[in-house]
């Protein structure tokens, strides 16, 4: 009876495009990408070249013994977002410390532009987020 029951279910799905994608891995359209990636060679080098050092400290993830060939140096590490970011590259990146102290730093990050470019109006902002707005209320009367 389970046997008729299978078959029908496979006349009635029949006609839904990806039913039983969990099949045979041979009809299976991921199976490629589950597969360990092969170099594909056609490369002109062996090692890619390296980009020098920047005068400044760049960051990396925990697990790189040495940076990639190609690296971002537009933006430093400065400030309080910097050093949040230099102790979030030290966790490794499958942790979700790694990840909120990242956005935390990146919030860091647009206060400190915001207080760089215009300390007055950006006071009342950081006041209230540290819970001084009430300080700034009494100042105005």
């Amino acid at each position: 009876m389970a046997e008729q029951d299978m078959t029908m279910a496979e006349q009635v799905h029949a006609d839904i495009p990806g039913w039983g994608v969990d099949g045979d891995p041979a009809n299976r359209p991921g199976v490629p990408m589950l597969l360990k990636p092969e170099p594909r060679g056609g490369a002109h080098w062996e090692r890619p070249e390296r980009q020098p050092p920047p005068d400044f400290p760049v960051l990396k993830r925990a697990e790189l013994d040495e940076l990639t060939p190609a690296f971002g140096t537009a933006a430093p590490p400065k400030g309080l977002s910097g050093v949040l970011r230099r102790v979030a590259y030290a966790i490794p990146e499958n942790r979700v410390r790694h990840v909120m102290l990242l956005l935390v730093a990146d919030r860091v990050d647009v206060l400190e532009s915001r207080l760089l470019r215009s300390p007055a109006k950006s006071l009342g902002t950081v006041l209230s987020l540290v819970g001084g707005s009430w300080l700034l209320g009494r100042l105005r009367t």
